[in-house]
């Protein structure tokens, strides 16, 4: 292997000051991205003069493209240079915000969004980054888990402030604000971040990106055809199923023809590879749309649930959920490395599973037991077993190939979440339809969430030690 030269180590407090200061801000800025729009779309449906529905598609037409770069951009920063690449996925965010910004109408929007998409990998990247640069497994377990404790929320302001900033300005003063972020995050970048090119002069396999892009896509459109249960069109999601798994069967076989694979075959086969896809796939399937889709439409339902305000609930159960993650990160990061990586996430997730077992059992009648569950499962899954996940894909990555199970497993984070709302709205809805006063659908679909959240549990025993990650005893 050709030793990485561009490598120059933060060795100086100074040094990882700076670096730390450019990777945060690369990572706010994409936050900014996937968070602040959310309250933000019946204001953006009713400027654009479309609807709802048309509004929402276009936070789907982001999540996609991010999956859909993710796969391929962080193996590239491996080849041209991690700095280079974080630097253009900036200013492409930035150009995507602007014309989000100045957009006519809801086509252009969605346009801007798979352009913002092209800085997916960004959290993956800063990551890459800092295994690089730092050495000491307590040291880089600590900081990588302050990067990722972004990627869960910015304390939960960032939602807060996309729905003040909609209100009294429009929807487009978002993407204004992210556009100045993703600037500010440029000169960042450029000033703090040291030059990283661990396979510099190894080819791209881009005849191997072109297949494993069009299978994934496949896979979330039809995710995204099941998640609309009784209008789903099934012909259509059956259709994208066959094309995503004959674009996987020709990603395999040019694949093992190539000198120069995006993944190898033999990585695929390995257990550091498929079990913590494995294990972040059940993960999000279990738990994304409890939380953000059960539990939301529960405390929000007036003949079943607790009747509350969109916005009271929002304070009242999603920003607790995120502010503890985020303050749970850092530790969970630096513990992880003196505990296990392993351990770290067996605890997260078996809290998880406990935490939302109680919220279906008891939380349902109780709404003091309710937000004390949520706040639960902010610590045992935002705050620990979602940073353990992301930074599983970083020590377990092939030293010679780092960027590639990263990038495998943010398509997982992706995909799991499509999943999640699929597969336990399909439950809720079953169970308790509209206009129901019964709980009885809200209860089964946390309980199966739980389940699923219990076999990501089991499935984690199954990946390997990252052993050179952690602190010898």
């Amino acid at each position: 292997m050709t030793p990485d030269l561009t490598v120059r180590p933060a060795k100086t407090a100074a040094g990882t000051a700076a670096l730390m200061t450019a990777l945060l801000a690369a990572c706010v800025a994409f936050q900014l991205n996937a968070s602040m729009l959310s309250p933000a779309l019946v204001t953006m449906a009713r400027e654009l003069h479309t609807d709802e529905a048309a509004a929402g598609l276009s936070q789907t037409v982001f999540f996609t493209a991010c999956a859909m770069f993710s796969l391929f951009l962080p193996r590239f920063s491996d080849i041209a240079g991690r700095r280079r690449v974080l630097l253009w996925m900036l200013v492409t965010m930035a150009a995507g915000s602007v014309l989000a910004a100045l957009a006519p109408d809801i086509a252009v929007l969605d346009i801007a969004r798979v352009i913002q998409g092209v800085s997916g990998p960004v959290v993956q990247i800063s990551l890459l980054t800092l295994r690089s640069e730092i050495s000491d497994p307590k040291r880089f377990g600590t900081l990588m888990g302050v990067v990722t404790a972004v990627n869960g929320g910015i304390a939960g302001v960032d939602a807060i402030a996309g729905g003040w900033l909609a209100d009294g300005f429009g929807f487009r003063s978002i993407f204004w604000v992210i556009a100045v972020a993703a600037l500010v995050a440029v000169a960042a970048v450029a000033l703090g971040c040291p030059e990283s090119r661990p396979s510099a002069g190894t080819p791209m396999d881009w005849p191997g990106v072109l297949p494993l892009v069009v299978s994934v896509a496949a896979l979330l459109m039809a995710v995204d055809q099941a998640q609309k249960l009784g209008a789903a069109n099934w012909p259509l999601a059956a259709g994208l199923l066959v094309v995503a798994v004959v674009a996987f069967a020709v990603f395999w076989r040019v694949e093992r023809g190539s000198r120069h694979p995006l993944v190898r075959i033999s990585d695929l086969r390995q257990r550091s590879t498929w079990a913590p896809l494995l294990t972040t796939l059940l993960t999000l399937t279990g738990v994304f749309a409890t939380v953000n889709g059960v539990l939301m439409s529960y405390v929000q339902n007036e003949q079943a649930g607790f009747g509350m305000d969109a916005s009271v609930a929002s304070l009242l159960f999603l920003t607790p959920f995120a502010l503890v993650g985020w303050l749970v990160g850092p530790f969970t990061g630096r513990l992880a490395p003196v505990v296990g990586y392993r351990r770290m996430l067996r605890w997260g997730l078996l809290g998880s599973a406990v935490a939302m077992a109680v919220m279906a059992l008891v939380g349902v009648r109780s709404l003091p037991v309710m937000v004390g569950c949520t706040v639960l499962l902010g610590v045992t899954y935002a705050g620990i077993a979602n940073i353990v996940l992301n930074l599983l894909g970083v020590v377990l990555a092939p030293k010679d190939h780092p960027g590639f199970l990263p990038g495998l497993i943010s398509a997982a984070f992706g995909l799991g979440a499509g999943l999640s709302f699929a597969l336990l709205s399909a439950v809720q809805v079953t169970g308790s339809p509209q206009g129901s006063s019964s709980a009885g659908g809200y209860v089964s679909a946390m309980l199966l969430g739980a389940v699923v959240v219990a076999a990501a549990f089991a499935a984690s025993f199954l990946i390997p030690r990252p052993r050179e990650a952690e602190v010898a005893h």
